[in-house]
């Protein structure tokens, strides 16, 4: 029978869909003739007539490479019919069981339900070779190890100046501008800075994703934002006007986050999955290293009085307009963006990058767990110059003098055992493959150290709390921001979601500022005193540790990451 003389066949509902059928087959191979006979015009069916998607599509013999097919085998995924549904979800006696030995009904209830599926774009179903970047590129070992030096560097650099004027120097200030509200004046500049720091955060992460350039996404918001921060932190030196120093420190804050946001997002796009616990790692070790140096250098630059305190200024304008024109020169040149689809800035779309992703609880965990954890920190960290002063040397006529050398002793602890957690933490969770748990017990870790201070009010008090608290913070900062790359839940928004994650490092601060101030306030406000007795900052270390041990809580709650 001749294929003039057959029947067209009906063309199934799969027919349009790429099947793995035998490469010579008429359904595989549009060359062949429908009877399978001899090669036929390319894009040619039966009688001459073309079937959109099927006699057009190409040869997976002759169009795909090689290197095609093993991408295509990495992206297969096994699923094991023979497993066993968890009784919780089929079995109503098993239900009921656990609805009376939780005495909780409702979330019971609720944890039966099916999650939604995640999108095709998800990072819970991200196939991608773990040798390959985000953004499609593999990269070199020469290239990883640049990134990794640039992440490094820019933690150190930025760490050292923001951790010596806000922790000193500008404590200090406003104790020479007005040594009685000293503690609230500082948390109401930390608080207004920490919102527009908020805001920075989400809007220019969001804006990065869309940017279209030669020059690439992040790359141009990166120099940009460090030279906004560089220009407002060196104006404050020149005013002693508190108006004028939180319209400044809020411009500084707006740049520094211009330039983090896209900074952060970088690593979720060019460090790829297998390196980036060790790039985390050092870059956690940067910020651990950066931010024991910036309390060394701030004491020592509060030891050399008003010019000391010109030149702290000085420094941080100098260091944070450079940092974003280093680290990019020694960064692999980024891409160009502008292959990314055009789309018009409106309000609306602003407002939309601060909608939160959707079902995705473990990314909640990790924005709350980070930001109770860093608030439990920054709680303790800020106010350093005013609990050596008030608590450990109350009454001390040389308190000041005693508080910086205390500090500068404290550094250099702290500068050891982070540099020694943070640089053997990433590396280590990359070979064990684990990230929670880590992180979980380095928050418990830095609780213990709290501790020390009320056990011993003393100077040894506090190189225990540097010591043991700083190690406890070199392992977390080592490993969080991997967890948190792991937690997003769709790749092609990491700019905007680590924006919102970013968020933690915001809003820890408000709540370290104003929960220290507010609790230093109370009990003078009590104890009907105006100078800060020293069980006030008893009560803050209390309240550190109970809100660090509730973020190592939260982090264990994560389910998508070990």
């Amino acid at each position: 029978m001749t294929s003039n003389d057959q029947k067209p066949e009906k063309t199934r509902p799969d027919d349009t869909m790429p099947h793995t059928a035998p490469a010579d087959s008429p359904s595989t191979n549009p060359a062949r003739n429908a009877d399978g006979g001899g090669e036929s015009p390319i894009g040619r069916g039966r009688n001459g007539f073309v079937r959109p998607g099927i006699d057009d599509r190409p040869d997976p013999d002759t169009a795909l490479s090689d290197g095609d097919r093993q991408a295509i085998h990495r992206l297969s995924m096994t699923i094991d019919p023979e497993k066993p549904a968890d009784p919780s979800l089929i079995d109503p006696s098993v239900q009921e069981t656990r609805m009376m030995a939780e005495g909780n009904p409702i979330a019971v209830a609720a944890s039966t339900l099916d999650a939604p599926a995640p999108g095709a774009a998800s990072a819970f179903v991200d196939r991608r070779d773990p040798m390959v970047s985000a953004d499609g590129h593999r990269p070199t070992k020469a290239e990883v190890v640049r990134l990794g030096v640039g992440f490094t560097i820019s933690a150190v650099a930025c760490a050292i100046p923001w951790v010596a004027l806000s922790s000193i120097i500008l404590p200090r200030v406003l104790e020479t501008i007005d040594p009685a509200s000293k503690e609230s004046m500082l948390g109401v500049i930390n608080a207004i800075g920490s919102i527009v720091a908020l805001l920075a955060n989400v809007i220019f992460g969001t804006l990065s994703d869309l940017t279209r350039s030669r020059f690439g996404r992040r790359t141009p918001w990166i120099i940009a934002g460090g030279v906004i921060a560089g220009l407002s932190i060196g104006s404050i030196a020149f005013t002693r006007s508190q108006v004028a120093i939180v319209v400044l420190w809020c411009l500084a804050q707006m740049g520094y986050n211009m330039m983090l946001a896209p900074y952060v997002a970088t690593m979720s796009d060019r460090v790829p999955d297998k390196f980036r616990g060790t790039v985390s790692g050092f870059y956690g070790a940067g910020i651990a290293v950066g931010q024991t140096l910036g309390s060394l250098v701030g004491a020592r630059l509060l030891d050399l009085g008003d010019g000391g305190i010109f030149a702290g200024w000085m420094l941080g304008l100098g260091v944070f307009s450079l940092t974003g024109i280093v680290v990019v020169a020694i960064w692999p040149r980024e891409r160009s963006s502008r292959y990314i689809e055009r789309r018009s800035l409106s309000v609306g779309m602003l407002l939309e990058s601060f909608r939160p992703p959707r079902h995705a609880p473990d990314f909640y965990y990790a924005l709350v767990g980070r930001t109770l954890m860093m608030g439990g920190y920054w709680m303790i960290n800020t106010y350093q110059l005013f609990i050596a002063q008030d608590y450990v040397f109350s009454g001390d006529p040389h308190a000041t003098t005693k508080a910086a050398s205390v500090i500068a002793t404290m550094a250099i602890i702290t500068l050891v055992v982070s540099l020694v957690a943070a640089v053997g933490a990433g590396p280590l969770t990359d070979r064990i493959g684990r990230r929670k748990l880590p992180v979980a017990l380095a928050s418990c870790l830095f609780a213990v150290g709290a501790l020390m201070p009320l056990l011993f009010r003393s100077e040894m008090g506090m190189y225990l709390f540097a010591g043991i608290a700083g190690f406890g913070y070199g392992v977390y900062n080592a490993i969080d921001q991997a967890l948190n790359v792991s937690v997003l839940p769709n790749p092609d928004e990491a700019g905007k979601d680590l924006g919102i994650l970013n968020l933690a490092n915001t809003l820890s601060t408000v709540i370290g500022s104003l929960m220290t101030s507010l609790i230093v306030v109370i009990v003078k406000s009590v104890l009907h005193v105006t100078t800060t007795p020293p069980v006030a900052y008893s009560v803050v270390f209390v309240v550190a540790i109970v809100v660090v041990l509730v973020a190592a809580a939260l982090i264990m709650r994560i389910r998508k990451v070990r």
